[in-house]
């Protein structure tokens, strides 16, 4: 809503601005009434009485030959549209908030069932180990490890709980919703279409960002501010004008004898201000060159957020086949493990080890399919809005 105002603001500035282009047009009028003495005698003994009216209509119209008002109008222009840029800003950043606290959410599932895949196991751990106990074939040191590791993998289930609510309300802040539960999450995140990026991406996509089009107007504004200030130096020059009429007498108002009107060329510059002039240009001077190493630096990181949310997502790409491979080796060895420990083959070391291991790396697999998708969010607002354009402009762009 803060953004919306400073829009109006900035738009009902620019309008203002060009209605200088425009003459000027007013009215104005007056009526008196008093006496005037005669023959030197009071002029409550005698004398005349008389209500002199006039009423006319003017116009003022500055000559704008040195292009202060057109230069004026550039920087309430620019100005304008750093403001729609701003809110385009925001909104860009608001799409990217709630992809990313999304895709946070279906990781917080993703572990969740990760959790309670885990308890059940270590539930079936605990089972077997009772029943083995019961039998004199395992130890009670054997059951006391595996109900640890049960309530150890139990409780991790109340913070995942925790989380995805608080993940939740942050999702319903971002869309200006009261706290309320995701429904249709669909699907889990490792099953969530992971889009693929075209290499050579052209720099052009860049000119699509927001803070860098903000910057832009900025520098804009900027420039037609020293343009402002370098016309104080010179004159400015006007033309007014009326039309009306005038009349010793308000009866007499409406004769036709009595309408005036005139034409009157105005010139007006400066000649000592005490070095106020030469001090506010040499400051729109200076103001423009903050603007315009702020558009620079702009353009620097823009290119910086991009590398790394492409060198991200290319470099997760192999992280993720590398972390894939150990939850496959892991659920490998805890298939053989609790084989050989039912064969008597191996202790219960063997079986608990093997599950504490998966159960990381299964989360770790996760994280990895989190920050993939991240990456991917991250480019999309590096570019200002996606990778997409055009046929037509990406050929020329390529």
């Amino acid at each position: 809503l803060t953004v919306i105002s400073r829009i109006e603001q900035s738009r009902a500035l620019a309008a203002q601005a060009r209605s200088q282009f425009f003459p000027q047009l007013g009215y104005q009028g007056y009526l008196s009434k008093g006496k005037n003495s005669a023959g030197g005698m009071p002029a409550s003994m005698g004398g005349t009485t008389n209500d002199p009216a006039m009423i006319d209509l003017d116009a003022f119209w500055e000559v704008d030959i040195w292009g202060r008002i057109r230069r004026q109008n550039e920087a309430a222009n620019a100005m304008y549209m750093a403001t729609e840029w701003a809110r385009r800003g925001v909104m860009l950043s608001l799409v990217a908030e709630v992809a990313q606290a999304y895709y946070e959410l279906l990781e917080l599932d993703l572990e969740m069932q990760i959790a309670c895949d885990t308890k059940k196991s270590f539930s079936d751990t605990l089972k077997l180990f009772e029943d083995r106990f019961q039998g004199g074939i395992a130890s009670e040191l054997d059951v006391a490890r595996a109900r640890a590791a049960l309530a150890s993998a139990a409780s991790t289930i109340p913070f995942l709980e925790q989380q995805i609510l608080a993940k939740e309300n942050q999702i319903a802040v971002l869309l200006g919703r009261n706290p309320e539960p995701v429904e249709n999450r669909g699907r889990l995140l490792e099953r969530t279409l992971l889009v693929d990026i075209p290499a050579g991406l052209p720099a052009q996509l860049l000119e699509r960002r927001p803070d860098i089009r903000l910057a832009e107007e900025n520098l804009k504004a900027a420039n037609a501010k020293v343009g402002v200030a370098y016309t104080n130096f010179f004159p400015t020059i006007s033309l007014t004008s009326f039309l009306g009429q005038v009349s010793p007498e308000l009866s007499e108002l409406s004769d036709s004898n009595n309408s005036a009107w005139g034409v009157l060329g105005g010139l007006a510059g400066p000649v000592f201000q005490g070095g106020r002039i030469l001090a506010e240009y040499d400051r729109a001077k200076a103001e423009y060159e903050e603007y315009r190493q702020q558009y620079l630096q702009t353009i620097i990181v823009a290119f910086s957020e991009v590398s790394n949310a492409l060198t991200a997502y290319h470099r997760l790409k192999e992280v993720r086949v590398e972390k894939q491979k150990a939850v496959t080796a892991y659920e490998e060895a805890v298939r053989m493990s609790t084989e050989r420990y039912v064969a008597g083959k191996a202790g219960y070391y063997e079986v608990l080890d093997a599950q504490q291991q998966l159960f990381p790396a299964q989360n770790q697999l996760a994280q990895t399919d989190l920050a993939q998708r991240v990456s991917v969010v991250k480019l999309y607002k590096a570019l200002g809005g996606g990778w997409s354009l055009p046929s037509e402009e990406w050929k020329k762009a390529q």
